[in-house]
């Protein structure tokens, strides 16, 4: 496995102050009065894996959720904390942190920053108050522009905004607006979604019933063009598919899952993947505290990786960043020859103009990143 003596660390927090209404991540709202149990579990995960990640360095962590922010300080402090008396985390650990705009007073900021947490992603979705409101976002576009302040007055240069594309009622120009909106704030890096509308959701209710009608694809891709354009054009280069960063502020942690790289994932529903063994965690938080109360790690799923799935994961999750996937690397990893191995299918691909091919590398076209989940599927 690529940088096999280096890991990568997730934290997931999942307690929100209310669920958006696309969200179908693990998160719960009510439930903070669990922070104090959950947080010593926590603790106590992290002494359970000691043993596995001895024999790695720890250079990417990332606090999601959730939302890390709306808890108090000190507990992601002492998890961070306890991170570095039991793992080896290396000194220029790239540290993230999720946010929502309204949670991060000066106080916290600078606790975090005094913490060792170098960079700080912050949701805006859209410019639009009238769009927050419909997406369910307890916050306005000002509430951002004052995090986003006192995260720079905090010392955070590396910043990150998530922004959202094809909601409901959105047009191309509100689009425009928010792109326009947030490289006039000089951020970093920016994460550029197309609204999925999944089941469990109130959206998805809603889509359902009937009352939500999802954005015609000619306009989803019209929106996202144009940010791959704009943004790269304002210095913002596109490095993975929905991921624009100036030069040096790409997530080293994001990185570790699209290079294949072995990572752990703490907390209640969390997904893992090391030594070819893919492992996830109980999903609730009750039953996350109560296996770690037992002293058991709170697992919910294992499989292991056949050498085979992890030359497709290589594929298709490699594919999804614009340097598009090595042979050279490949050969390095699996001593196979990718090209011998995935002929027909390199051939079927770019017969319908999905991938080119330049040397060594192999990447989506302009085509193929609009099309990329009929590329994926070719490799799974």
């Amino acid at each position: 496995m690529l940088n096999k003596d280096r890991a990568g660390l997730y934290i997931h927090v999942p307690f929100c102050s209310s669920k958006c209404n696309y969200c179908d991540f693990n998160s719960y709202t009510g439930k903070i009065d669990h922070a104090d149990n959950y947080f010593k579990s926590l603790k106590k995960e992290i002494e359970l894996y000691k043993a596995e990640l001895r024999h790695y360095i720890i250079n990417t962590i990332f606090i999601g959720g959730g939302t890390p922010s709306v808890v108090n300080e000190q507990y992601i402090l002492e998890i961070l904390e306890k991170c570095r008396t039991e793992y080896n985390i290396s000194e220029n650990c790239e540290i993230s942190i999720e946010s929502n705009p309204g949670t991060l007073s000066n106080e916290k900021l600078k606790a975090y920053k005094n913490a060792g947490i170098n960079r700080i992603s912050i949701g805006l979705q859209a410019y639009q108050d009238k769009l927050l409101k419909y997406l369910g976002r307890c916050h306005s576009h000002k509430d951002f522009t004052e995090s986003v302040k006192n995260a720079k007055s905090a010392g955070f240069e590396n910043i990150n905004g998530d922004i959202i594309f094809g909601i409901p009622g959105q047009s191309l120009g509100d689009w425009k607006e928010t792109l326009d909106y947030l490289v006039s704030l000089g951020i970093n890096h920016i994460s550029a979604y197309s609204l999925k509308i999944e089941e469990e959701t109130k959206f998805g209710r809603m889509e359902e019933q009937g009352s939500l009608v999802p954005v015609e694809d000619e306009l989803d891709r019209e929106m996202y063009h144009y940010a791959v354009d704009y943004l790269n054009e304002n210095g913002l280069k596109q490095y993975e598919i929905s991921n624009f960063a100036k030069e040096g502020y790409e997530c080293k942690h994001n990185l570790i899952y699209w290079k294949c790289v072995d990572y752990l994932g703490l907390g209640a529903g969390a997904h893992s993947c090391l030594k070819n063994t893919r492992f996830s965690n109980q999903i609730s938080i009750e039953g996350y505290i109560d296996y770690l109360n037992r002293g058991e790690k709170p697992l919910y799923e294992k499989n292991p990786l056949e050498f085979t799935d992890k030359m497709s994961e290589y594929m298709f999750l490699g594919l999804r960043l614009t340097a598009g996937v090595s042979g050279k690397e490949f050969y390095e990893l699996f001593n196979r020859n990718m090209f011998t191995m995935y002929k027909d299918i390199f051939a079927r691909l770019e017969n319908k103009s999905l991938i080119k091919i330049t040397g060594d590398t192999v990447k989506l076209t302009r085509l193929g990143l609009d099309l990329a989940n009929q590329v994926f599927l070719e490799f799974v």
